[in-house]
């Protein structure tokens, strides 16, 4: 039988090649708006691509989450899986805003720039009304289940999702049919997923080739400070959530991480973790996790869990603050991290995301919202290593929740799943 190419294989090299190519572009085209148009032209595989992702993320949602949440069996069950996943979502987010505060505190990114600053009176044009703790809990419940999913609103698709089906458990036998309909339903989805993903290698080329066509490789060198100190406090990051994940998971947790390693590299490259969620759930799977825990926990992390995106917010404000010399009390810190803590729950699903909630958080403290600008032009770079932490940080919390509730396989049942799905994917014919 034919060795298969390793999909991370495909997604590194893709990476490299975009990088060269775009770099091409970038010497070819000296004026940066001929750049931007030909980075757009390149940029189309990606956006169908990533498109494609959010067309299929809320039927996909809807239907792993619903039978889920029907195989629990009771309201009980989900409200103690909520309760754990809920500790783990805040506590990490705790973790990831404090690593933030400390590294910025203790790095001072934003002294001796170097760098000419936006005038005080810029804008950087963000909505900054819409994240409030009143707008958040009111955002959680949907008017409508339609206009949930024809918006992609992961969070409102989970309130749904969840009432949907403790009403199936409770029905008990008189919805068995419509769980197994919904159940054939995701089966679908993941079957239309991967024939989505085959496009992965080409989408990862087209968003790098795409992204240095337009800002060049020399935007690194002048925010290589900014930068390193950033993905510094990333790899702590990544260390400590392993390290969690290690005290609840054991050695395993350095298995997960090997199968999650595809779905880290697409997260990076294209810049969204959404893109990611239907690798995870396969990871998943093969590790052990049963698919009642992983379909009612990753969801749920999509919209509290952002490790990558609260460090961050938290970073990314004091950058700011320093560059403009304004002194923080350490006070005044605390107060920020707590506002942050409340107000990025929100951020899930809005385009450039962390960038609206720092802008708000700035207008907040009387920090120049024009700070932003200074970073505008790397934040895809960075935004890069923050879609990626939260993909870890995601896959380490649902297979510690699965282990709490005992759902997740031994070892030796897990790789016996692993096999089986391999040998399922290698008998599925290649669609014409």
């Amino acid at each position: 039988m034919k060795k298969k190419f390793p999909p991370a294989i495909s997604i590194l090299i893709a990476m490299v090649l975009g990088i060269i190519i775009g770099y091409m572009i970038f010497v070819q085209f000296p004026d940066k708006k001929s750049a931007a148009q030909v980075a757009g032209y390149i940029s189309i595989m990606s956006d169908v691509f990533l498109r494609l992702i959010k067309m299929l993320i809320g039927p996909l949602v809807f239907s792993t989450l619903v039978v889920g949440v029907a195989h629990m069996g009771d309201a009980a069950s989900v409200g103690r899986v909520f309760a754990k996943a809920l500790g783990w979502f805040v506590t990490a987010s705790l973790v990831s805003l404090v690593v933030g505060l400390i590294l910025a505190n203790v790095l001072q990114p934003g002294h001796n720039l170097g760098l000419p600053l936006p005038d005080i009176g810029a804008s950087a044009n963000l909505a900054t009304s819409k994240f409030t703790l009143k707008d958040f809990v009111a955002h959680m419940v949907p008017k409508s289940f339609a206009e949930a999913m024809a918006n992609n609103e992961i969070l409102q698709i989970v309130v749904f999702s969840m009432f949907f089906g403790v009403a199936l458990a409770s029905l008990g036998e008189k919805a068995k049919t419509l769980v197994a309909a919904i159940d054939e339903l995701s089966h679908a989805m993941l079957k239309i997923t991967g024939y989505v993903m085959k496009l992965a290698p080409l989408a990862v080329l087209a968003a790098m080739a795409a992204t240095v066509a337009t800002n060049g490789l020399e935007i690194l060198l002048r925010f290589a400070v900014f930068m390193g100190d950033f993905y510094l406090g990333l790899i702590l990051l990544w260390s400590l959530l392993i390290l969690a994940g290690f005290i609840v998971l054991g050695p395993r947790v350095f298995k997960l991480l090997v199968l999650i390693k595809e779905a880290f590299l697409l997260s990076f490259a294209t810049a969204s973790s959404e893109a990611a969620y239907p690798k995870i759930l396969d990871a998943l799977d093969r590790f052990g996790v049963k698919r009642k825990i992983s379909s009612f926990v990753m969801p749920m992390g999509y919209s509290f869990n952002l490790d990558g995106s609260m460090m961050y917010c938290t970073f990314a404000t004091l950058f700011i603050a320093q560059a403009y010399n304004i002194e923080l009390p350490l006070g005044t810190q605390i107060t920020m991290l707590l506002i942050l803590m409340m107000t990025s729950k929100g951020m899930a699903g809005v385009p450039r995301a962390s960038l609206v909630v720092i802008a708000a958080t700035l207008n907040q403290f009387n920090i120049p919202e024009a700070g932003l600008l200074l970073i505008l032009g790397v934040d895809t770079f960075l935004d890069m290593g923050r879609s990626a932490t939260n993909a870890v940080g995601n896959s380490i919390a649902t297979a510690a929740v699965a282990k709490w509730e005992g759902e997740l396989l031994p070892p030796t049942e897990a790789d016996a799943r692993e096999r089986e799905i391999e040998t399922a994917l290698a008998s599925q014919p290649v669609p014409a």
